[in-house]
């Protein structure tokens, strides 16, 4: 299936739960069970807490592509004073039609390979504002990691960034003795917008090869339609309307990405832009997902790894108590999101280890 034609593989969000009688919708799975998730008790993580007013504003209304990008790189350039995981190896180069990358490699010998597409709302991010996460992926994991600079919009929208996260993990696939990767152990992770790239190169790899042994997705997008102004959408989606703003990720910062990535809402409805969407999401790779309780795209998460366990794909879940948005950047500040980050790489690897039949 190309992005931009499948239509038919495209649900509306009112059938996404109703499709047999064992079905909850997203709204009657948190009315009957956030509690259980997350207890009343259950606070923001003092360390965020203390973090959060010095994290820098979006600015909606004067937001631009480059403010949004210079935001991300300066975020990630104050942390630099913090000790980085050090890998064996670190190179970078362009492949499959001049795609920017930047391989690590964490261990000697014939070692799992990740693609690692990076996140920042499909506008901003790239190999250094994520290199971080990319390294801790590496060490922590002990594989080779691709980290993967798509196209982004407005330059080049929806469906630039999916061709190249798909183009990216084909060539890896077809390059992995180069790289010193195993075909059995291959996977892809993301978070944020890259968490949506992920899911999406797993669906389309489940169609069209190569065989994934394991997806990360990080407190992933999973449903673009509507751009997050919906309300019979975000109806859908409590954490739009509850985390909505004051938790350095927002609402209506989510709008904002979406308008600049997509062309129009019909594009935002297709299946490898809004992964939720996706009629049949059985065989897929098994997933780890992880979700943070203070994030406007916590519900979306939740939904997509219920999604995946009803179409028996097998799913670890995280669900982030007392973190936000952006955590996975914050493992060597924030003791929580360490903690977090070492129990999700740890799943994660269990999986790639585990690989798929030849």
């Amino acid at each position: 299936m190309s992005p931009g034609t499948g239509s038919a593989d495209r649900l509306q969000i009112e059938d996404l739960y109703t499709a047999s009688e064992q079905d909850l919708s997203v709204f009657k799975f948190f009315q009957e069970s956030r509690g259980a998730l997350f207890p009343m008790s259950a606070q923001l993580d003092p360390q965020i807490a203390t973090a959060l007013p010095k994290l820098p504003d979006w600015d909606v209304p004067n937001l631009n592509p480059e403010k949004a990008r210079n935001l991300l790189l300066g975020l990630a350039r104050a942390r630099g004073d913090l000790p980085l995981p050090q890998p064996l190896a670190i190179d970078e180069r362009r492949i499959a039609s001049d795609i920017p990358v930047r391989v690590y490699r964490g261990a000697s010998g014939q070692v799992p390979t990740i693609v690692f597409l990076h996140g920042g709302g499909f506008v901003a991010g790239d190999l250094e504002t994520h290199d971080r996460q990319a390294r801790w992926l590496a060490v922590d994991i002990g594989a080779v990691v691709v980290s993967v600079h798509y196209r982004q919009p407005p330059e080049a929208k929806f469906p630039a960034a999916i061709n190249d996260a798909i183009a990216a993990t084909r060539w890896v696939a077809a390059n992995i003795e180069e790289l010193g990767g195993d075909l059995c152990r291959i996977g892809v992770a993301g978070d944020s917008a890259g968490g949506n790239l992920a899911a999406c190169v797993a669906i389309a790899c489940k169609e069209s090869g190569p065989r994934l042994a394991a997806q990360l997705l990080v407190y992933p997008v999973t449903d673009c339609a509507g751009h997050y102004r919906d309300p019979g959408v975000n109806a859908q989606f409590p954490s739009r309307q509850q985390n909505a703003s004051g938790y350095f990720l927002s609402t209506d910062v989510m709008q904002w990405f979406c308008d600049q990535y997509f062309a129009d809402n019909g594009q935002a409805m297709d299946s490898l832009a809004s992964p939720l969407r996706h009629s049949d999401l059985s065989g897929l790779a098994p997933a780890v997902v992880c979700t943070a309780q203070f994030d406007p795209l916590r519900d979306e998460g939740i939904a997509y790894a219920n999604r995946l366990r009803q179409a028996g794909v097998p799913v670890c879940e995280h669900l982030g108590s007392g973190l936000i948005h952006g955590y996975f950047g914050m493992v060597d500040s924030v003791l929580a999101a360490g903690e977090e980050g070492r129990r999700v790489r740890g799943d994660f690897r269990a999986l790639l280890n585990k690989g798929v039949d030849a």
